[in-house]
Protein backbone atom coordinates (compact mmCIF):
# COMPACT_ATOMS: atom_id res chain seq x y z
CA UNK A 1 0.00 0.00 0.00
CA UNK A 2 1.23 3.48 -0.93
CA UNK A 3 0.13 6.67 0.82
CA UNK A 4 -0.17 10.14 -0.74
CA UNK A 5 -1.07 13.55 0.60
CA UNK A 6 -1.75 16.28 -1.98
CA UNK A 7 -1.74 19.59 -0.11
CA UNK A 8 -3.18 22.68 -1.83
CA UNK A 9 -1.76 25.39 0.44
CA UNK A 10 -4.42 27.96 1.41
CA UNK A 11 -6.90 26.43 -1.05
CA UNK A 12 -9.95 26.80 1.23
CA UNK A 13 -11.80 30.12 1.10
CA UNK A 14 -15.15 31.84 1.65
CA UNK A 15 -18.07 32.48 -0.76
CA UNK A 16 -17.34 35.43 -3.05
CA UNK A 17 -19.87 37.68 -4.78
CA UNK A 18 -17.58 37.82 -7.83
CA UNK A 19 -18.00 34.03 -8.15
CA UNK A 20 -21.77 34.01 -7.66
CA UNK A 21 -21.40 33.35 -3.92
CA UNK A 22 -19.20 30.34 -4.57
CA UNK A 23 -15.76 29.73 -3.12
CA UNK A 24 -12.83 29.33 -5.54
CA UNK A 25 -12.94 25.58 -4.80
CA UNK A 26 -16.62 25.51 -5.85
CA UNK A 27 -16.07 27.71 -8.91
CA UNK A 28 -13.03 25.87 -10.26
CA UNK A 29 -13.53 23.36 -13.07
CA UNK A 30 -12.14 20.20 -11.45
CA UNK A 31 -13.31 17.07 -13.29
CA UNK A 32 -10.80 14.82 -11.49
CA UNK A 33 -11.85 15.99 -8.03
CA UNK A 34 -15.51 15.77 -9.05
CA UNK A 35 -15.13 12.07 -9.84
CA UNK A 36 -12.82 11.47 -6.89
CA UNK A 37 -15.27 12.98 -4.41
CA UNK A 38 -17.91 10.43 -5.39
CA UNK A 39 -15.51 7.65 -4.45
CA UNK A 40 -14.16 9.20 -1.26
CA UNK A 41 -14.84 10.20 2.32
CA UNK A 42 -15.30 13.96 2.83
CA UNK A 43 -15.01 15.91 6.03
CA UNK A 44 -13.58 18.90 7.88
CA UNK A 45 -10.29 18.99 9.80
CA UNK A 46 -9.28 21.58 12.39
CA UNK A 47 -5.58 21.97 11.59
CA UNK A 48 -4.88 25.05 13.76
CA UNK A 49 -4.87 24.29 17.50
CA UNK A 50 -6.83 26.71 19.64
CA UNK A 51 -4.68 29.64 20.72
CA UNK A 52 -2.09 29.23 17.95
CA UNK A 53 -1.67 31.52 14.94
CA UNK A 54 -2.98 30.14 11.64
CA UNK A 55 0.19 29.54 9.67
CA UNK A 56 1.51 27.09 7.11
CA UNK A 57 4.06 26.05 9.72
CA UNK A 58 1.62 24.88 12.40
CA UNK A 59 -0.91 23.59 9.85
CA UNK A 60 1.50 21.49 7.78
CA UNK A 61 3.05 20.04 10.92
CA UNK A 62 -0.47 18.99 11.91
CA UNK A 63 -1.28 17.42 8.54
CA UNK A 64 1.95 15.41 8.79
CA UNK A 65 0.87 14.13 12.19
CA UNK A 66 2.92 16.38 14.49
CA UNK A 67 0.94 18.07 17.25
CA UNK A 68 1.96 21.75 16.87
CA UNK A 69 1.50 22.33 20.59
CA UNK A 70 4.24 19.76 21.20
CA UNK A 71 6.58 20.19 18.23
CA UNK A 72 6.30 23.81 17.10
CA UNK A 73 9.30 26.02 17.97
CA UNK A 74 8.85 28.73 15.32
CA UNK A 75 8.65 28.92 11.55
CA UNK A 76 12.11 30.18 10.66
CA UNK A 77 14.03 27.38 12.41
CA UNK A 78 12.28 24.90 10.12
CA UNK A 79 13.33 26.94 7.09
CA UNK A 80 16.87 27.05 8.48
CA UNK A 81 16.95 23.25 8.34
CA UNK A 82 16.08 23.37 4.64
CA UNK A 83 18.72 25.98 3.85
CA UNK A 84 21.30 23.89 5.72
CA UNK A 85 21.99 26.23 8.62
CA UNK A 86 23.13 24.33 11.70
CA UNK A 87 21.38 26.18 14.53
CA UNK A 88 22.97 26.37 17.95
CA UNK A 89 20.63 26.05 20.94
CA UNK A 90 21.19 29.77 21.68
CA UNK A 91 20.42 30.91 18.10
CA UNK A 92 17.16 32.57 17.11
CA UNK A 93 16.08 32.13 13.49
CA UNK A 94 14.08 34.90 11.82
CA UNK A 95 12.27 34.87 8.48
CA UNK A 96 13.69 37.69 6.39
CA UNK A 97 11.21 38.47 3.63
CA UNK A 98 12.03 40.94 0.89
CA UNK A 99 8.87 43.05 0.62
CA UNK A 100 7.57 45.96 -1.43
CA UNK A 101 7.01 49.21 0.43
CA UNK A 102 5.51 52.38 -1.02
CA UNK A 103 7.93 55.09 -2.16
CA UNK A 104 6.46 58.33 -0.81
CA UNK A 105 8.80 61.03 0.50
CA UNK A 106 7.97 60.11 4.08
CA UNK A 107 9.77 58.59 7.06
CA UNK A 108 10.16 54.81 6.83
CA UNK A 109 7.56 54.30 9.56
CA UNK A 110 4.91 56.05 7.45
CA UNK A 111 5.34 53.87 4.36
CA UNK A 112 2.75 51.27 3.35
CA UNK A 113 3.37 47.59 2.70
CA UNK A 114 2.26 46.89 -0.87
CA UNK A 115 3.38 43.30 -1.51
CA UNK A 116 4.73 40.66 0.89
CA UNK A 117 6.39 38.76 -1.99
CA UNK A 118 7.85 41.57 -4.13
CA UNK A 119 5.96 40.33 -7.16
CA UNK A 120 7.15 36.76 -6.50
CA UNK A 121 10.71 37.88 -7.21
CA UNK A 122 13.05 35.23 -8.59
CA UNK A 123 15.59 33.61 -6.29
CA UNK A 124 18.37 34.81 -8.60
CA UNK A 125 17.44 38.48 -8.24
CA UNK A 126 16.65 38.15 -4.55
CA UNK A 127 20.05 36.57 -3.86
CA UNK A 128 21.80 39.66 -5.22
CA UNK A 129 19.66 41.92 -3.04
CA UNK A 130 20.23 39.83 0.09
CA UNK A 131 23.97 39.97 -0.61
CA UNK A 132 23.74 43.77 -0.77
CA UNK A 133 21.98 43.75 2.61
CA UNK A 134 24.48 41.28 4.02
CA UNK A 135 27.45 43.44 2.98
CA UNK A 136 26.05 46.42 4.88
CA UNK A 137 24.28 44.89 7.87
CA UNK A 138 25.84 41.54 8.74
CA UNK A 139 28.00 41.33 11.87
CA UNK A 140 28.93 38.86 14.59
CA UNK A 141 25.38 38.89 15.96
CA UNK A 142 23.23 38.85 12.80
CA UNK A 143 23.89 36.57 9.80
CA UNK A 144 21.91 36.56 6.54
CA UNK A 145 21.19 33.51 4.35
CA UNK A 146 19.55 33.21 0.94
CA UNK A 147 16.40 31.11 0.71
CA UNK A 148 13.89 30.90 -2.14
CA UNK A 149 12.17 33.77 -3.99
CA UNK A 150 11.21 36.41 -1.40
CA UNK A 151 11.74 34.07 1.60
CA UNK A 152 15.13 34.38 3.31
CA UNK A 153 16.70 33.84 6.72
CA UNK A 154 18.48 35.79 9.44
CA UNK A 155 20.18 34.14 12.42
CA UNK A 156 20.36 36.20 15.62
CA UNK A 157 23.09 34.83 17.87
CA UNK A 158 22.06 34.65 21.52
CA UNK A 159 18.85 36.42 20.64
CA UNK A 160 15.36 36.10 22.04
CA UNK A 161 12.01 34.98 20.64
CA UNK A 162 10.25 38.30 20.08
CA UNK A 163 6.74 38.91 18.81
CA UNK A 164 6.91 40.01 15.15
CA UNK A 165 4.17 40.82 12.64
CA UNK A 166 3.64 38.62 9.57
CA UNK A 167 3.87 40.92 6.52
CA UNK A 168 1.00 39.21 4.70
CA UNK A 169 -1.27 40.14 7.62
CA UNK A 170 -0.90 43.90 7.06
CA UNK A 171 -1.00 44.33 3.28
CA UNK A 172 -2.08 47.87 2.36
CA UNK A 173 -1.40 49.19 5.86
CA UNK A 174 1.07 51.77 7.17
CA UNK A 175 3.93 49.83 8.76
CA UNK A 176 4.85 52.01 11.77
CA UNK A 177 2.86 50.28 14.50
CA UNK A 178 3.78 46.86 13.11
CA UNK A 179 7.57 47.28 13.21
CA UNK A 180 9.65 45.31 15.74
CA UNK A 181 9.94 46.77 19.21
CA UNK A 182 13.52 45.48 19.36
CA UNK A 183 15.69 48.42 18.25
CA UNK A 184 18.35 46.53 16.28
CA UNK A 185 15.78 44.65 14.17
CA UNK A 186 13.79 47.79 13.44
CA UNK A 187 16.92 49.74 12.47
CA UNK A 188 18.13 46.99 10.12
CA UNK A 189 14.76 47.00 8.36
CA UNK A 190 14.93 50.78 8.06
CA UNK A 191 18.51 50.73 6.68
CA UNK A 192 17.60 47.99 4.22
CA UNK A 193 15.19 50.37 2.49
CA UNK A 194 18.07 52.80 1.85
CA UNK A 195 20.21 49.93 0.54
CA UNK A 196 17.57 48.36 -1.70
CA UNK A 197 15.13 50.98 -2.97
CA UNK A 198 17.44 52.39 -5.64
CA UNK A 199 19.46 49.22 -6.23
CA UNK A 200 19.98 48.58 -9.98
CA UNK A 201 17.87 45.42 -9.80
CA UNK A 202 14.97 47.38 -8.34
CA UNK A 203 15.34 50.21 -10.83
CA UNK A 204 15.18 47.60 -13.61
CA UNK A 205 12.13 45.97 -12.01
CA UNK A 206 10.37 49.32 -11.80
CA UNK A 207 11.12 50.02 -15.48
CA UNK A 208 9.45 46.70 -16.34
CA UNK A 209 6.38 47.54 -14.24
CA UNK A 210 7.32 45.03 -11.54
CA UNK A 211 7.16 45.61 -7.80
CA UNK A 212 10.43 46.62 -6.21
CA UNK A 213 11.93 44.40 -3.51
CA UNK A 214 12.91 47.38 -1.43
CA UNK A 215 12.92 46.35 2.24
CA UNK A 216 13.60 43.34 4.41
CA UNK A 217 10.94 42.31 6.92
CA UNK A 218 11.65 40.17 9.97
CA UNK A 219 9.08 37.74 11.40
CA UNK A 220 8.60 34.12 12.50
CA UNK A 221 11.22 34.03 15.26
CA UNK A 222 11.98 30.65 16.79
CA UNK A 223 14.49 28.23 18.27
CA UNK A 224 16.04 25.00 17.05
CA UNK A 225 13.29 22.39 16.45
CA UNK A 226 13.30 18.77 17.54
CA UNK A 227 10.97 16.59 15.48
CA UNK A 228 10.54 12.87 15.94
CA UNK A 229 11.48 10.96 12.79
CA UNK A 230 8.48 10.49 10.47
CA UNK A 231 9.41 6.85 9.95
CA UNK A 232 9.66 6.29 13.69
CA UNK A 233 6.20 7.87 14.20
CA UNK A 234 4.39 6.14 11.34
CA UNK A 235 6.59 3.18 10.34
CA UNK A 236 6.46 4.60 6.80
CA UNK A 237 9.39 5.70 4.66
CA UNK A 238 8.38 9.21 3.61
CA UNK A 239 9.32 11.83 1.00
CA UNK A 240 8.50 15.53 0.60
CA UNK A 241 7.94 17.42 -2.65
CA UNK A 242 7.66 21.18 -2.22
CA UNK A 243 9.13 24.39 -3.60
CA UNK A 244 9.23 26.23 -0.27
CA UNK A 245 11.88 26.02 2.42
CA UNK A 246 9.34 25.67 5.24
CA UNK A 247 8.06 22.31 3.98
CA UNK A 248 11.52 21.11 3.03
CA UNK A 249 12.72 22.11 6.50
CA UNK A 250 9.94 20.13 8.17
CA UNK A 251 10.99 17.15 6.05
CA UNK A 252 14.65 17.54 7.01
CA UNK A 253 13.67 17.72 10.68
CA UNK A 254 11.47 14.64 10.29
CA UNK A 255 14.24 12.79 8.41
CA UNK A 256 12.14 12.45 5.27
CA UNK A 257 13.60 12.41 1.76
CA UNK A 258 13.46 15.89 0.16
CA UNK A 259 12.89 15.75 -3.59
CA UNK A 260 13.96 18.77 -5.65
CA UNK A 261 11.89 19.22 -8.81
CA UNK A 262 13.36 21.44 -11.56
CA UNK A 263 11.07 24.41 -12.23
CA UNK A 264 9.17 24.03 -8.96
CA UNK A 265 9.14 27.59 -7.62
CA UNK A 266 5.99 28.05 -5.50
CA UNK A 267 4.27 30.30 -8.04
CA UNK A 268 1.17 29.89 -10.19
CA UNK A 269 3.43 28.65 -12.99
CA UNK A 270 5.32 26.01 -11.02
CA UNK A 271 6.18 22.63 -12.53
CA UNK A 272 2.99 20.80 -11.55
CA UNK A 273 3.56 17.76 -13.77
CA UNK A 274 7.15 17.48 -12.55
CA UNK A 275 5.92 17.30 -8.96
CA UNK A 276 3.31 14.68 -9.84
CA UNK A 277 5.76 12.47 -11.70
CA UNK A 278 8.35 12.82 -8.94
CA UNK A 279 5.73 11.60 -6.47
CA UNK A 280 4.93 8.54 -8.58
CA UNK A 281 8.60 7.77 -9.10
CA UNK A 282 9.54 7.90 -5.42
CA UNK A 283 6.66 5.57 -4.58
CA UNK A 284 7.02 3.07 -7.40
CA UNK A 285 10.69 3.14 -8.42
CA UNK A 286 12.36 4.13 -5.14
CA UNK A 287 9.89 2.05 -3.11
CA UNK A 288 8.97 4.72 -0.59
CA UNK A 289 5.71 4.24 1.32
CA UNK A 290 4.52 7.82 1.62
CA UNK A 291 4.81 11.08 -0.32
CA UNK A 292 3.63 14.59 0.54
CA UNK A 293 3.05 16.79 -2.51
CA UNK A 294 2.79 20.43 -1.46
CA UNK A 295 1.53 23.09 -3.91
CA UNK A 296 1.98 26.70 -2.79
CA UNK A 297 0.12 28.54 -5.58
CA UNK A 298 -3.41 28.74 -4.08
CA UNK A 299 -1.99 30.37 -0.95
CA UNK A 300 0.02 32.91 -2.93
CA UNK A 301 -3.03 33.83 -5.00
CA UNK A 302 -5.06 34.25 -1.81
CA UNK A 303 -2.45 36.61 -0.38
CA UNK A 304 -2.48 38.56 -3.64
CA UNK A 305 -6.29 38.78 -3.56
CA UNK A 306 -6.35 37.41 -7.11
CA UNK A 307 -9.64 35.54 -7.51
CA UNK A 308 -9.14 34.38 -11.09
CA UNK A 309 -5.67 33.01 -10.45
CA UNK A 310 -6.73 31.27 -7.24
CA UNK A 311 -9.40 29.44 -9.25
CA UNK A 312 -6.81 28.63 -11.92
CA UNK A 313 -4.35 27.29 -9.35
CA UNK A 314 -6.99 24.85 -8.10
CA UNK A 315 -7.75 23.76 -11.67
CA UNK A 316 -4.03 23.16 -12.24
CA UNK A 317 -3.85 21.11 -9.03
CA UNK A 318 -6.77 19.00 -10.28
CA UNK A 319 -5.53 18.30 -13.80
CA UNK A 320 -1.77 18.62 -13.55
CA UNK A 321 -1.12 16.99 -10.18
CA UNK A 322 -4.00 14.83 -8.93
CA UNK A 323 -5.00 13.45 -12.35
CA UNK A 324 -1.40 12.73 -13.32
CA UNK A 325 -0.70 10.89 -10.07
CA UNK A 326 -3.89 8.84 -10.28
CA UNK A 327 -3.39 7.94 -13.94
CA UNK A 328 0.17 6.78 -13.30
CA UNK A 329 -0.66 4.82 -10.14
CA UNK A 330 -3.55 3.07 -11.84
CA UNK A 331 -1.46 2.36 -14.94
CA UNK A 332 1.05 0.64 -12.65
CA UNK A 333 -1.71 -1.32 -10.91
CA UNK A 334 -0.60 0.06 -7.54
CA UNK A 335 -2.86 0.11 -4.51
CA UNK A 336 -2.85 3.47 -2.77
CA UNK A 337 -4.68 5.75 -0.39
CA UNK A 338 -4.72 9.49 -1.00
CA UNK A 339 -5.64 12.47 1.16
CA UNK A 340 -6.38 15.78 -0.59
CA UNK A 341 -6.73 18.91 1.54
CA UNK A 342 -5.50 22.45 2.25
CA UNK A 343 -3.46 23.23 5.35
CA UNK A 344 -5.56 26.31 6.23
CA UNK A 345 -7.84 28.78 4.41
CA UNK A 346 -6.35 31.89 2.81
CA UNK A 347 -9.51 33.85 2.02
CA UNK A 348 -9.50 36.48 -0.72
CA UNK A 349 -11.51 38.69 1.67
CA UNK A 350 -8.65 39.21 4.13
CA UNK A 351 -5.65 38.06 2.04
CA UNK A 352 -4.20 36.15 4.97
CA UNK A 353 -4.68 32.87 6.85
CA UNK A 354 -7.62 32.01 9.07
CA UNK A 355 -8.16 29.21 11.60
CA UNK A 356 -11.36 27.82 10.06
CA UNK A 357 -11.47 24.05 9.52
CA UNK A 358 -10.52 22.81 6.06
CA UNK A 359 -12.18 20.23 3.78
CA UNK A 360 -10.43 16.90 3.36
CA UNK A 361 -11.01 14.12 0.83
CA UNK A 362 -9.84 10.59 1.58
CA UNK A 363 -9.64 8.06 -1.26
CA UNK A 364 -8.80 4.36 -1.21
CA UNK A 365 -8.13 2.73 -4.59
CA UNK A 366 -9.30 -0.65 -3.22
CA UNK A 367 -12.67 0.53 -1.90
CA UNK A 368 -14.39 3.19 -4.01
CA UNK A 369 -17.42 4.66 -2.26
CA UNK A 370 -20.64 5.66 -4.01
CA UNK A 371 -21.46 9.24 -2.96
CA UNK A 372 -23.19 12.19 -4.58
CA UNK A 373 -21.13 15.01 -3.12
CA UNK A 374 -18.47 17.34 -4.51
CA UNK A 375 -15.22 18.34 -2.86
CA UNK A 376 -15.67 21.81 -1.36
CA UNK A 377 -16.03 23.58 1.97
CA UNK A 378 -19.84 23.45 2.18
CA UNK A 379 -20.28 19.78 1.27
CA UNK A 380 -17.43 18.75 3.55
CA UNK A 381 -19.33 20.43 6.39
CA UNK A 382 -22.59 18.73 5.41
CA UNK A 383 -20.86 15.33 5.51
CA UNK A 384 -20.85 15.46 9.30
CA UNK A 385 -17.30 14.08 9.42
CA UNK A 386 -15.10 16.25 11.65
CA UNK A 387 -11.50 15.80 12.81
CA UNK A 388 -11.16 18.05 15.83
CA UNK A 389 -7.42 17.54 16.28
CA UNK A 390 -5.85 18.08 12.87
CA UNK A 391 -2.67 16.20 13.71
CA UNK A 392 -4.74 13.00 13.80
CA UNK A 393 -6.11 13.33 10.24
CA UNK A 394 -3.10 11.38 8.92
CA UNK A 395 -4.30 8.42 10.99
CA UNK A 396 -7.32 8.21 8.70
CA UNK A 397 -4.95 7.93 5.72
CA UNK A 398 -2.64 5.27 7.07
CA UNK A 399 -5.28 3.20 8.87
CA UNK A 400 -5.37 -0.29 7.37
Amino acid sequence: MKYIIVLGDGMADEPLAALGDKTPLMAAVTPQLDVLAKWSELGLAHTIPEGMKPGSDTANLAVLGYNPKVYYSGRSPLEALSIGVDLKPTDIALRCNIVTLSEEEKPYEELTIVDHSSGEISTEEAAILIEAVRQELENDIYKFYVGTSYRHLTIWEKGEVVDLTQPHDILGKVIGEHLPVETALREMMKKSYDILNNHPINEARKAKGLNKANSIWFWGAGTKPALTSFEEKTHLKGAMISAVDLLKGIAVGAKMKVIEVPGADGTLHTNYEGKAMAAVEVLLKDDYDFVYVHVEAPDEMGHQGNIANKVTSIEYLDQRVIKVIMDEMEKAGAEYRMLVMPDHPTPIRCRTHTSDPVPYLLYDSRAKQNNSWFYNEAEAKLSGNVVLEGYTVINKLIAQ
